[in-house]
């Protein structure tokens, strides 16, 4: 049987922040639900959700420069995400350890993330002068 695959499934940044994603909602779940943290923790699963799913959505666009912008919009809500964590850290719902767990697999992800718009323009800015 053949596996149906999209592009954006060969892009490593996408595959570790959908890794990224899943350790989030991971320490979520260990977090005791109460009312009044409750839209905090749902903001925190969304933010670390939207990194791969902007990821995936920017790839899919025709334009250079529109997955640049999507690339942009996942690195925002990587940030998002990161300060959410440091409030659940204050907060004590989530350990020291697993805070910089999780801003060590961030950094990784930021990193990828600039290198592959940097890469991007480039090219884009490549093709621009040859024309």
């Amino acid at each position: 049987m053949n596996r149906i695959k999209f592009a954006f499934e060969d892009l490593e940044v996408w595959q570790k922040s959908v890794e990224f994603a899943t350790k989030v909602i991971d320490l979520t779940e260990k977090i005791e639900k109460s009312r009044k943290h409750y839209r905090l923790i749902e903001q925190l699963e969304a933010a670390s959700t939207s990194i791969a799913l902007n990821i995936a959505e920017g790839k899919g666009r025709y334009s250079k420069k529109e997955f640049i912008q999507f690339l942009y919009i996942a690195r925002g809500s990587l940030y998002e995400t990161i300060t959410l964590l440091i409030i659940c850290n204050k907060n004590k719902w989530i350990d020291n350890h697993s805070l910089e767990e999780m801003k060590s697999l961030g950094n990784e992800i930021g990193k990828m993330l600039s290198s592959l718009i940097n890469s991007i323009k480039k090219a884009h800015s490549k093709i621009a002068h040859s024309s």
